[in-house]
């Protein structure tokens, strides 16, 4: 299992898709130049999203390398492959929540600001979004292909720019604030069982495409 979850976080930083590295940092750049006090959050929300966007890409490394054979002639479970890409997942949360606290104290020292609230959800956002981001898209990589997955994604992106957009354009965090705190543990047991729901179905779709 460890080489498993070595071999997933392995391809996670040396495989890095390098346009999406460089749009992704255009655009936290942008959100940090432009965003004001939500210059963190904002740009925590869009390192989240590509971290799962990048979770999700691995795939793309292990067909190249036609991980598949590997895979087939080791002596482990379908459930095995499966969970070690899902606690390989767990653990580049962390470079998604390292990201943030660094581009929280980027604009809190940049804009003189230190709002606690805006640092607390950011940190939230961070956590969530890639679990849920590869939760709704891993299954469909196991079931249909990489490419579903991929298409997939692009469902989960529209929420996400739609709510960097209320940040930018409408009232904003402080007119949601109270509800975002009141339901972060609800938000957060709710991911859990949907990322553990989601690792079961993934465990029965590779065993189906052996």
């Amino acid at each position: 299992m460890k080489g498993l979850i070595y071999k997933n976080l392995t391809v996670f930083f040396k495989d890095m898709d390098k346009r999406l590295v460089l749009v992704a940092g255009g655009t936290i750049l942008l959100l940090l130049i432009k965003t004001g006090v939500y210059a963190g959050l904002l740009a925590s929300i869009m390192l989240a999203m590509t971290t799962g966007m990048q979770n999700i890409n691995g795939f793309a490394s292990d067909e190249k390398a036609d991980w598949k054979k590997y895979q087939m002639a080791m002596p482990i479970s379908a459930f095995s492959v499966v969970a070690g890409k899902y606690l390989a997942v767990i653990c580049t949360v962390a470079a998604s929540l390292g990201g943030s606290i660094l581009l929280n104290l980027i604009a809190s020292m940049a804009f003189g600001i230190w709002d606690p609230v805006v640092w607390e959800v950011s940190l939230v956002v961070s956590v969530l979004i890639p679990l849920l981001w590869t939760g709704i898209c891993l299954p469909f990589t196991y079931w249909f292909g990489y490419q579903a997955a991929q298409t997939m994604g692009l469902f989960v992106v529209f929420p996400l720019v739609y709510l960097i957009k209320y940040f930018e354009d409408g009232p904003g965090f402080f007119a949601m604030s109270d509800s975002v705190l009141s339901y972060a543990a609800a938000a957060g047991a709710v991911t859990a069982v949907l990322f553990l729901i989601s690792m079961v179905i993934s465990a029965a779709g590779c065993s189906r495409r052996k």
